[in-house]
């Protein structure tokens, strides 16, 4: 158990280390708000200043029980609330290059409160394994996103047949359904199940979402290794092929193209971005060239926007 725990916060100082050494430029860059203005969220209540107060935003409830008037000011929309779906599925615990999908999701959700790390901003982490959607409460800071990227280091793998299969679909419809304060919500999945379209154009019209999907590169092509084992990481199920075969390679790699392309599809009409991580490339780079487009396309789209840092 000793030789356990060390080796997890070996890995944790290894990401980072990555991710705060690579991202270091974008770090301390600026940020544009969500939308400009007071905001639209309830804060908590205070006194009523006669003159700087607007009657409207009076909370009877409060002014009834302390014999005072209270008002419930707005929160501001440049204080960012961030929520990561991480699908924590056993097809997530498959790699054959530089590292696990799973590996890669967590460090992207690493990444992501880096990159929001700002005064008043918050990352929470809802985890979708089976029938369940774990949550990690909202929190701001370095101590805190540390102690989450703890937790997703520590989860068990997922071993085949043993659980239901994770609905993606499912898991979007809750996290728009118990987090409505508009926000940031980026999910982080590989997206082999359908079914998550629908929720991800609900979740989109009123939050901005990210879709970031991560894949393998022996998910796209089947290498030329004669006869071949198949395990589904969600029934456990076997299956052998030849892979010997180049007309069954072709068929192969052409149903993957297909189904990657559908992919993008569902995720543009659902009017989020995508972003795309594969275990045998620089994660980190992809993620701040991501980063970097959508910044500048910002301030095109929006050159007058309120920017915090």
């Amino acid at each position: 158990m000793t030789d356990l725990l060390a080796g997890r916060e070996r890995a944790l100082r290894v990401l980072e280390l990555t991710v705060k050494r690579k991202l270091e430029g974008f770090l301390h860059g600026e940020i544009t708000g969500l939308r400009s203005g007071p905001g639209s969220e309830p804060n908590e209540a205070r006194p009523y200043q006669a003159g700087q107060d607007d009657v409207r935003r009076m909370d009877w409830n409060v002014t009834a029980r302390s014999l005072e008037p209270h008002v419930r000011a707005p929160l501001a929309e440049r204080e960012l609330e961030t929520w990561a779906l991480l699908d924590a599925s056993a097809s997530m615990d498959f790699g054959t290059a530089l590292s696990e999908k799973r590996d890669v999701a967590i460090a992207v959700v690493g990444a992501v409160g880096l990159l929001s790390d700002r005064p008043g901003n918050r990352l929470g982490v809802r985890i979708a394994l089976g029938n369940d959607l774990r949550r990690l409460p909202a929190a701001r800071g370095a101590v805190q996103l540390r102690r989450t990227l703890r937790t997703l280091l520590s989860l068990p793998r997922a071993t085949p047949g043993a659980i239901p299969s994770t609905d993606l679909g499912i898991a979007i419809s809750r996290l728009d359904r118990e987090h409505t304060r508009p926000g940031l919500r980026v999910i982080v999945s590989d997206f082999h199940e359908d079914g998550w379209a629908d929720p991800m154009r609900r979740l989109a019209a009123r939050h901005e979402v990210i879709a970031v999907e991560v894949l393998d590169p022996r998910e796209l092509e089947l290498p030329e290794v004669g006869l071949l084992t198949l395990v589904d990481p969600e029934t456990g199920r076997r299956r052998e092929i030849q892979t010997a075969s180049r007309k069954l390679r072709r068929r192969y790699a052409d149903a993957m193209a297909a189904h990657r392309e559908q992919t993008t599809q569902a995720i543009r009409a659902a009017g989020a971005a995508h972003l795309v991580l594969r275990t045998d490339t620089d994660w980190v780079r992809d993620v701040a060239a991501f980063t970097t487009a959508r910044r500048r396309a910002g301030v095109r789209r929006n050159p007058n926007a309120v920017r915090t840092r």
